[in-house]
């Protein structure tokens, strides 16, 4: 009588042999392709995202920091302006709506408790050009 393989131990190594050819074949493909610089910087691009993203996960990253802004909404204003203020982001368009946000918190902030309904238009309408680039970020 010949022993038999249990089919529960013969399939973990299925997938490991077809891990092993996949690593292998990537590997014989990369050492016969095009050495330039074009394909390194393009899967560097592509694991980093584009600058729209990056530059929205920076203004998310700002604006979620500080007070709550249902609770204390001067407060939360002052906090953000300096913040917004260092960020160098490189997408244009997102530093431009930052550039406004950060205008209108300051005059909302600067206002205080007497803020005037069109400082808070205001602070409305630059988050909503903000959310527009970079959905929920100014939410």
């Amino acid at each position: 009588m010949s022993a038999k393989v249990p089919l529960q131990l013969a399939r973990p190594v299925r997938p490991l042999a077809l891990a092993a050819c996949v690593v292998l074949a990537t590997a014989g493909l990369a050492a016969c392709g095009s050495s330039s610089s074009s394909s390194a910087s393009s899967s560097a691009s592509a694991l980093q995202g584009t600058a729209r993203q990056q530059a929205c996960l920076q203004v998310s990253d700002v604006l979620a920091d500080g007070p709550d802004a249902d609770a204390d909404s001067v407060g939360y204003a002052q906090a953000q302006v300096l913040p917004l203020q260092r960020l160098k982001l490189s997408d244009s368009a997102v530093q431009q709506a930052v550039k406004q946000l950060d205008s209108a918190y300051q005059a909302f902030s600067t206002a205080g408790v007497s803020a005037a309904p069109a400082d808070a238009i205001a602070v409305t309408k630059a988050q909503d050009a903000v959310n527009a680039l970079c959905p929920g970020a100014a939410s």
